[in-house]
């Protein structure tokens, strides 16, 4: 099983850009992607962004363009770097392993895009 936190939120206008990090550990070499997932007030969680261990990525359309998923060659962190923010992309950021370790959800990180 693998551990995970994330850090990096905050309150940002519109426009603005935030970096969100995602420190993984535990039984790293299992891992073959992760993802950063995002979930909005009353709406399911959904995929924002993915890597494979090759470095392969690949984005929701909502986001292409915008943001980009990086990791370290070790999976012990992977980043979402997020530009031109939209208040549409307010919601509480999360990471996990593809396919999803369903117990090992944490507890997020707040996104508010707001003036």
């Amino acid at each position: 099983q693998v551990q995970l936190v994330e850090s990096g939120g905050g309150l940002v206008q519109p426009g603005g850009s935030l970096r969100l990090s995602c420190t993984v550990s535990g039984n790293i070499f299992s891992i073959n992607a992760m993802g950063w997932y995002r979930q909005a007030p009353g709406k399911q969680r959904e995929l924002v962004a993915l890597i494979t261990r090759g470095g392969i990525v690949n984005y929701a359309d909502f986001v292409k363009g915008r943001f980009t998923i990086a990791r370290d060659n070790a999976w012990n962190t992977v980043f979402l770097i997020m530009n031109s923010l939209k208040p549409e992309g307010t919601a509480v950021y999360y990471c996990n392993t593809i396919p999803l370790a369903t117990g090992a959800w944490g507890q997020g990180t707040q996104v508010t895009v707001s003036s």
